[in-house]
């Protein structure tokens, strides 16, 4: 009676690691470095962090959700609404 119960299960597992493995590696490469955007609020360029094991994480879910960790402009505008990551 268990046997095709852990048979399912480890399907279910290696299909989980063949699929989202990459994509949450591939999501943190992706937002691990500083990145260039233009200030919607200055129309400045800023060099800009993004939390990238927050959107790793949840890229298995769907698409990353993007947080701005540091901001190069955020000297004088730290309570901006990060509207650069939205675009």
């Amino acid at each position: 009676m268990n046997t095709p119960l852990i048979t399912i299960a480890a399907v279910v597992a290696l299909a989980c690691l063949y699929v989202l493995f990459p994509v949450v590696v591939h999501t943190f490469r992706r937002y691990s470095h500083k990145m260039v955007f233009r200030c919607p609020e200055t129309n400045g360029s800023a060099e800009v962090d993004i939390d990238a094991q927050a959107a790793a994480f949840s890229s298995a879910f769907g698409r990353p959700l993007l947080r701005v960790k540091n901001c190069s402009l955020w000297a004088r505008e730290r309570g901006c609404g990060q509207g650069c990551v939205k675009e």
